[in-house]
C-alpha cells in the first residue's frame, strides 16, 4: 500500500531563507515546523524534504557540506519528535552552475524529479501527498505531478502562482488543513489561488 508524503522545500519552510545556507550557526528553524511535522506523522504522513541547492552548482558550498548540515538538521528535527523519511536535493543550475553543475536536470523544480524519486525509494501515492513551499517552483512541480495540494508560504514569493495552490501565511494554515482534510478531499479553508 502507497503511502501519503508532505513534502517539504527546505529554505524558507524548515529554515528561514538566509540565501544559500552552508553552515549550523545560521541555522534558524521557520516558526510551526517541528508542530507541523509531528501533526502531519500522527496522521500517517511521511515527511520528505525536497530542496533545489544552487549554491552547491555555483560552488558556494559542496555536497558534503550540504549532507553534514543535513545530517545536523535531522538531529535537531528528531530532537523534536520529528523524523524524516527522505532528504531529496539538486545540486545543479541551468545557468549559474560550474563545471558539471551547470546543467538542466529533471531534479531541480519546477522539474519533478525529487518528487518521482521519493514516489519509487520511498512508496508514496502523489495524489495522496501534500507540498509545502515558498517559491513557484514548488507549486508548479507539486501540480506537475499531480500532487493532491500546494501550499505556498508567504514571505520569499508572494505573488500568486501559475497552477493551483493555497497561500498560507504560516505553516499552522497547514497544519489545520492537514487536520481537517486528511481522509477525505474537502474543499480547503484557506483562500484557493489559481492562476
Amino acid at each position: 500500500m502507497s503511502h501519503k508524503a508532505l513534502f517539504l522545500d527546505r529554505d524558507g519552510v524548515v529554515n528561514v531563507e538566509i540565501g544559500y545556507l552552508s553552515r549550523i550557526e545560521d541555522v534558524e528553524f521557520v516558526p510551526g515546523i517541528f508542530s507541523l511535522c509531528r501533526t502531519a506523522m500522527r496522521l500517517g504522513y511521511r515527511l520528505v524534504i525536497v530542496t533545489n541547492q544552487a549554491g552547491i552548482a555555483r560552488g558556494y558550498y559542496d555536497e558534503a557540506a550540504f549532507e553534514s548540515l543535513m545530517d545536523w538538521m535531522r538531529e535537531q528535527m528528531y530532537a523534536q519528535g520529528v523524523e524524516l523519511d527522505g532528504v531529496y536535493y539538486c545540486p545543479y543550475h541551468p545557468e549559474h552552475g560550474i563545471k558539471d553543475y551547470k546543467r538542466e536536470h529533471e531534479d531541480r523544480k519546477p522539474g519533478t524529479g525529487m518528487l518521482r524519486k521519493a514516489m519509487k525509494e520511498l512508496d508514496i501515492s502523489l495524489a495522496d501527498s501534500v507540498m509545502v513551499g515558498d517559491r513557484c517552483s514548488d507549486i508548479a512541480a507539486a501540480n506537475s505531478a499531480g500532487l493532491r495540494q500546494a501550499f505556498l508560504l508567504e514571505g520569499t514569493e508572494n505573488a500568486g502562482c501559475s497552477g493551483h495552490s493555497l497561500a498560507v501565511k504560516s505553516l499552522a494554515e497547514v497544519e489545520r488543513w492537514l487536520e481537517a482534510h486528511t481522509g477525505g478531499f474537502e474543499p480547503a479553508s484557506p483562500k484557493a489561488v489559481d492562476g
